[in-house]
């Protein structure tokens, strides 16, 4: 079921609300646990009941296993062999699903067997609910984490909110606060600050991000068919996705953490403005949070990270982000996108590591704005391959990128034919000026609601880029009547309702 529908809006929202306010009010915590469990349930079975058979027997095996490793860890024993079984498990879950047509196409291609591609389906969020359990089951095992309890696992894992794309949630973050939350009547609080968070997402989903996909698609498609695409053109495609994206994952995160505050839970923060950043390395401390802690911490930290020196590091961060490009998706594209992340960082670490020793030490605006700029280029250009189907369409929109069908040729630069490209529309440069302005010049929401502390791990002030004074959301008509606006806006353009991109993930 998606946040931007009329039956996730409009009836499973306030049913669930219903619901579990009903039973926390009569001090009926057991209730109000078991009725948002199985709402939960109901959310993620809409798309395909079929898929809640994967779906229960992932957290019915994890739960057992995980029980497993917590009673070993409290008995001072190191149960290594259950850990890697599970760990197993979950990978191989996500191996067969997302990534069998994509190994057997390589294998098909090596060997010549003609067997042609293999297509599995994709159960929704299986990149997400995995991840979680394998945090969990790692967890378990260093006696940090461990559920007694299998509804309140369940719950951990299956929460609507945060189900289908983030964030990565661990245990101790937020088993307390369901506790807290079942045992309490809804928060006018709450309610406010979820809302709110709500309607800045849908508007920026609905409004936003959709806008900019009416650009951004027809440009890609027609590269990835073979179509020779302008300079303009090539740069407005691709700069109405990278925005498209930004404010699509940007809409995703804010409406979760608000739906979550709804029932007096904090999620942890998933994304902080991350078209501010002054560097790769800030870049991933900002997007996608809880996947480059995952990443951080399940996969770079157990390679050595950055302990057996700078070389070893460099590999560990090349492999870290190889396979996190390939969680994206299934295709080279996305592993091109992860090394491209990969060299990027590399650069970065090892700026900063000449810099160091030289004693030079970059400050100042000019510095910073220098290194937005860089950053800011780099990550565009890694979306081109993000975002194409094909190689051959990346390859293509790189070309039109550099000028090389239009501009160049005309310089005399370049022997290739001079081929006509459609007009750019005004509208698209517009839209892309405003999204771009938005997203580095503006407070994001939880600057705007620092006060009521709306997220776990919000960062400080060492995230904006000029610094300056910020203005402060309160529980006030003024700020109620533009979360209104809002949403009133998202509403009217619900006219056809689209998926968030990180549901394909």
């Amino acid at each position: 079921m998606l946040f931007n529908s009329y039956t996730f809006l409009f009836a499973f929202l306030p049913l669930t609300l219903a619901g579990f306010w009903l039973f926390a009010r009569t001090a009926n915590a057991r209730a109000a646990m078991l009725w948002l469990l199985a709402m939960s349930l109901v959310f993620y079975g809409w798309w395909n009941p079929v898929y809640l058979i994967l779906l229960i027997g992932s957290v019915v095996a994890n739960f057992q296993l995980g029980t497993v490793l917590a009673n070993a860890a409290r008995a001072g024993m190191a149960n290594r062999g259950v850990l890697y079984v599970g760990i197993g498990l979950n990978l191989g879950l996500i191996g067969w699903f997302k990534y069998l047509g994509f190994f057997a196409g390589i294998a098909d291609a090596v060997a010549g067997t003609g067997f042609g591609p293999i297509q599995v389906a994709l159960p929704l969020a299986i990149s997400f609910f995995t991840f979680q359990q394998i945090a969990y089951l790692v967890d378990c095992h260093k006696g940090i984490a461990g559920e007694g309890d299998f509804f309140k696992y369940a719950l951990f894992v299956t929460f609507f909110p945060q189900l289908i794309a983030g964030p990565i949630v661990h245990h101790a973050e937020v088993m307390g606060q369901y506790e807290r939350a079942f045992s309490k009547k809804l928060s006018s609080v709450n309610a406010a600050i979820g809302l709110t968070l709500i309607a800045a997402g849908l508007f920026k989903k609905v409004v936003i991000a959709d806008h900019l996909a009416a650009y951004a698609t027809p440009v890609f498609a027609d590269a990835d068919a073979g179509a020779v695409v302008g300079f303009a053109r090539a740069w407005s495609g691709t700069l109405s996705y990278t925005l498209q994206i930004y404010f699509d994952f940007s809409g995703y995160s804010d409406m979760a953490v608000g739906l979550a505050r709804l029932f007096g839970v904090r999620l942890p923060v998933n994304f902080f403005s991350p078209y501010r950043s002054v560097s790769i390395i800030d870049f991933w401390r900002r997007w996608h949070m809880t996947l480059s802690r995952f990443l951080r911490d399940y996969l770079y930290v157990p390679l050595g990270g950055s302990r057996n020196g700078p070389p070893r590091r460099y590999v560990n961060l090349m492999i870290t982000m190889l396979l996190g490009g390939l969680w994206h998706g299934a295709g080279w594209t996305f592993v091109v996108w992860g090394g491209l992340h990969g060299v990027f960082l590399i650069v970065n670490h090892g700026w900063r590591r000449v810099c160091g020793a030289l004693g030079w030490r970059g400050s100042g605006t000019a510095y910073r704005l220098a290194g937005w700029a860089l950053t800011f280029a780099a990550v565009t250009l890694a979306w081109v391959f993000f975002r194409a189907d094909t190689f051959s369409g990346a390859l293509a929109m790189l070309r039109g990128m550099a000028g090389i069908n239009d501009i160049l040729p005309s310089l005399g630069w370049w022997d290739g034919a001079v081929l006509a490209d459609r007009p750019v529309g005004r509208r698209a440069w517009r839209w892309i000026a405003v999204a771009l302005l938005i997203a580095i010049a503006l407070p994001n929401i939880y600057q705007l609601m620092r006060r009521y502390h709306p997220a776990l791990g919000v960062p400080g002030k060492r995230y904006t880029i000029l610094g300056g004074m910020q203005p402060a959301w309160r529980m006030t008509a003024p700020w109620a009547v533009t979360s209104a606006l809002l949403a009133l806006a998202a509403f009217l353009m619900l006219t056809q309702v689209s998926e968030f991109l990180y549901f394909r993930f």
